[in-house]
């Protein structure tokens, strides 16, 4: 952990505010944190303070000193919904080996909304309770970055196809359930990238979506890794994969093909699985459907798994989603041997893809989603960025048809990027 300790604590004021638009319209051009659903959620900007971690402790120790952090806070909180107080926006690497580490951001300015209550939270350091204001943010107007040129990755199409083939063999012969391989592509855009650019198009197209901004990676995520909340621990798994045609009658078709297909049916069922086993131990009771539904977006189909428990300890929900990464929805099954396969013959550092992304309150409450459909804006002038997509692999699947998936699962950021 790189965060010094602090000599002073964190300030933090909440209070209701009336209706100020858009969540994602009051966001300014840099730094934008973000985590919204159907136009619910939290935004944030400014920066107090920042907790960095690496290696196979990034989770226990960002969590640590998050609650070492808020255990020595000054809260004056006048709304008191999860999510109000002093918050923590995160995103964490998938692999304990990447650079990429973990973080943690506390902003100066928060602005939340839940049903038909708003507000605002401030914070600082020192004792003296921060201006509760709406800052202007009318003067920064969203900007386009123009054309976008696209770019391989670590590997091409050709050799990913490959890829997939090899552990198809692996998988025939036994060395595992399921594995889930990823790819990348680059992205060049004319002009620095406004990553509010991108989040109003992901969330206009996306609502059902949580669409996230946090430290540069910025995407919309349909998958709940977990959500704390008052004691009920909710995930939603999400594993089998459709694309949509356009036609209604026909997708429900497919969506009924979806359904009765043995390949993603299997594959849904290892991840439903390790997501149970995995908060097994921390809840009394769980509820785990005996069978998925088929959800809707507006380029593909999902077989999707709600998964809920009752908390039976005071587990935070960074630490619950640190008990389920990774899940076999990003990783595969043996997770031991999935993950070393994915080491082996990957070919790439997926950074924070596929990693968990949200954000946790005072209390441990919050909401963490899997880092999926998403781009990291890299680069120092902000015009570059990776793409990322990822496909379950097991014994019924065919190379050439994981990478079609995989470019339907590009195709949110893609066309966030080239404004189609």
């Amino acid at each position: 952990m790189t965060t010094a300790p602090l000599t002073v604590p964190l300030v933090a004021r909440t209070v209701p505010i009336p209706d100020p638009g858009p969540l994602l319209g009051l966001l300014p051009r840099t730094g934008p944190l973000a985590w919204v659903r159907r136009r619910e959620g939290l935004v944030g900007w400014g920066e107090t303070l920042r907790i960095r971690t690496t290696g196979a402790h990034r989770f226990a120790d960002a969590e640590a000193a998050w609650l070492d952090l808020v255990g020595h806070a000054v809260v004056r909180d006048e709304v008191g919904l999860p999510g109000t107080g002093p918050v923590a926006f995160g995103s964490f690497a998938f692999s304990p080996g990447s650079a990429a580490g973990g973080v943690l951001v506390v902003p100066e300015v928060v602005v939340g909304r839940r049903g038909d209550q708003w507000w605002l939270t401030t914070t600082s350091l020192g004792r003296v309770v921060p201006s509760a204001t709406l800052p202007e943010t009318e003067n920064e107007p969203v900007l386009w970055h123009g054309e976008v040129t696209f770019a391989d990755g670590a590997r091409t199409a050709v050799d990913w196809e490959s890829v997939v083939a090899d552990a198809i063999r692996r998988i025939g012969a036994g060395a595992m359930e399921k594995v889930v391989l990823a790819r990348d592509l680059e992205a060049y855009a004319e002009r620095p990238v406004d990553v509010r650019a991108l989040l109003g198009r992901l969330a206009n197209r996306y609502p059902g979506c949580w669409t996230f901004s946090v430290d540069g990676l910025v995407g919309a995520t349909p998958e709940m890794l977990v959500r704390r909340e008052k004691g009920l621990v909710t995930s939603r798994v999400l594993a089998g994969t459709i694309r949509r045609t356009g036609d209604d009658e026909h997708d429900l078709a497919l969506a009924a093909s979806l359904a009765r297909s043995s390949k993603d049916g299997e594959e849904h069922e290892y991840a439903v699985r390790s997501v149970a086993d995995a908060l097994a131990p921390h809840c009394t009771s769980m509820n785990v459907p005996e069978s998925p539904f088929v959800l809707h977006l507006a380029n593909v189909m999902h077989l999707a798994t709600d998964v809920t428990g009752v908390l039976r300890d005071d587990t935070t929900s960074l630490g619950l989603a640190a008990a389920l990464h990774p899940s076999a929805a990003v990783c595969g099954t043996p997770t031991e041997v999935a993950a070393s396969v994915i080491a082996e013959i990957e070919g790439m550092d997926r950074d924070r893809y596929a990693g968990p992304v949200g954000w946790m309150d005072a209390q441990g409450d919050g909401e963490w989603g899997i880092a999926l459909r998403c781009a990291r804006v890299d680069g120092e002038d902000g015009r570059r960025l990776r793409l990322f997509a990822g496909c379950g692999i097991v014994a019924g699947s065919d190379p050439e048809r994981e990478l079609a998936e995989s470019n339907d699962k590009l195709v949110p950021m893609r066309d966030a990027l080239s404004g189609g």
